[in-house]
C-alpha cells in the first residue's frame, strides 16, 4: 500500500475526561522526607505537574497548532507512518527530513517550522511506534528499519534529493538514512554524535582538558540518568504495563529527562499527552530493545557529508571519536545556550545552523 492519506488529530472528549479522572485518582508513591530528587523525580514536583496537566494544560490548543500544518499518514513495511509535510513557497527548496527522539515527538520541531519553511520543504515524521504513527505490531523495528521506512517515505513524496536532521534518537536514525539511501541524501545534520571511547588506551592519549570535561558529562549521564535506557533495552514490556495504565506514571517517566526549567510545562505535557492518547509508551520503548539486540549493526565509518550542532546544556560530542566514526564530518558548531530540545529552546539558532550547513554542502 502506497496511498498517502490526509490526517487530522481529534482526540475524543471522553478520552480527555478519562485522563483527568485518572490523574485525580493517582495513587502516589511515598518519599523519604528531605530526599528531594536523590532517588528520582521528586514526588512534590510530579504532583504539581499532574495538577497542572489536569487543571490548566490545554490539549485542544496543542491539537489546533498541530492541525494548522498539513498532516498525512501512509503505510510502509506493514506499519503506519504519520508525518507533517510543510512545503516551502520556493519550489526549488531542498526537502529536509526532521527526526525526533524519545521521550520527544514531532513537538520537538513545531517551534522551528516557521524559521525553516521558506528555505526547505519540511517532512516531520512520527517514528514508527511513536505518537500518531501508532504502535508497531511486529518485531524488528530498530533504527536501521526506521531509516529504510523514512527513505521510502521521501521517495513516495517524490523527493530525489533531500537532507536529514536528527535529535536524540533521531541522531541515531539520521546517519542510518545516509547509509541506506546515500544516493539521494545530500547530507546529514545532527545535534549529537554518539561516538564513545572504544577502550583502546591509545585513543585517550592527547585528549584535551575540554575533552575530559565532555567525558565527565557523559559519565554523569550514564551513572545517574540512564536507568530508563537500561530497562528499555532489557525488558521494555515490564514498564509498559505501568505507563499504559497511569498518566502520572507516564508523566514521571518523561520528567526524568524532560522538565523545567529546560523546557516549558506546556511543551513537556504536549509530549507526554501524545504518548498517553496514542498508547505508544510500550512500542516506543521497544526501539531501545530492538537496537540493543539488533544483528548486523553497521560498524564501518560513514562517508556522506555530516554536520553537528552542539548546544550548551546537552550531550557533549567529542570530536576525536566523532571523526573516527564519520570520515566526512564537514560541519561543527558549538553554542553557549540551548539544550537537548534545541528546536523548542533556541529554534532560531538551530534553524540558522541548518541553513548554514546545507548551504555549505
Amino acid at each position: 500500500m502506497t496511498e498517502i492519506r490526509e490526517f487530522h488529530i481529534a482526540i475524543d472528549d471522553a478520552d480527555v475526561e478519562e485522563l483527568r479522572f485518572r490523574l485525580a485518582r493517582t495513587r502516589w508513591t511515598d518519599q523519604v522526607p528531605g530526599a528531594g530528587s536523590r532517588y528520582g523525580d521528586d514526588v512534590a514536583d510530579v504532583k504539581e505537574m499532574a495538577r497542572y496537566w489536569a487543571q490548566d494544560f490545554d490539549w485542544r490548543a496543542v491539537e489546533r497548532r498541530l492541525n494548522s500544518f498539513p498532516q498525512f499518514v501512509t503505510e510502509i513495511d506493514g506499519t503506519n507512518v504519520h508525518f507533517l509535510h510543510v512545503r516551502s513557497t520556493n519550489p526549488d527548496a531542498l526537502p529536509l527530513l526532521l527526526i525526533h527522539g524519545w521521550p520527544g515527538s514531532i513537538m520537538e520541531f513545531v517551534d522551528v517550522i516557521e524559521h525553516l519553511r521558506e528555505d526547505f520543504h519540511l517532512v516531520i515524521p512520527s517514528i514508527p511506534g511513536f505518537g500518531f504513527s501508532g504502535p508497531t505490531t511486529a518485531t524488528g523495528w530498530h533504527s536501521g528499519r526506521v531509516a529504510r521506512a523514512f527513505a521510502e517515505l521521501m521517495a513516495r513524496l517524490g523527493y530525489g534529493r533531500y537532507g536529514v536532521h536528527g535529535n536524540d534518537g533521531g541522531s541515531i536514525i539520521a546517519p542510518e538514512i545516509g547509509r541506506v539511501d546515500g544516493e539521494h541524501v545530500a547530507g546529514v545534520h545532527v545535534t549529537q554524535i554518539f561516538s564513545f571511547p572504544s577502550g583502546d588506551p591509545a585513543e585517550m592519549e592527547g585528549l584535551t582538558e575540554d575533552d575530559f570535561r565532555r567525558l565527565g558529562v557523559l559519565q554523569n549521564f550514564w551513572e545517574n540518568l540512564s536507568g530508563f535506557a537500561k530497562l528499555q533495552q532489557a525488558r521494555p514490556q515490564n514498564v509498559a504495563f505501568a505507563l499504559a495504565d497511569s498518566p502520572a506514571g507516564q508523566l514521571a517517566w518523561t520528567m526524568q529527562l524532560m522538565g523545567e526549567p529546560a523546557v516549558s510545562k506546556d511543551f513537556l505535557l504536549a509530549n507526554v499527552a501524545i504518548y498517553w492518547f496514542t498508547g505508544t509508551a510500550g512500542s516506543s520503548a521497544r526501539l531501545y530493545f530492538e537496537d540493543a539486540h539488533r544483528e548486523g549493526t553497521p560498524t564501518e565509518p560513514t562517508t556522506f557529508p555530516m554536520g553537528v550542532a552542539i548546544f550548551a546544556d546537552d550531550f557533549q560530542t567529542i570530536r576525536r571519536f566523532a571523526e573516527r566514526d564519520h570520515h566526512n564530518l564537514v560541519h561543527w558548531s558549538e553554542f553557549d545556550s540551548g539544550g537537548h530540545y534545541s528546536g523548542h529552546q533556541v529554534p532560531e539558532l538551530l534553524a540558522d545552523d541548518l541553513k548554514v550547513y546545507f548551504a555549505k554542502i
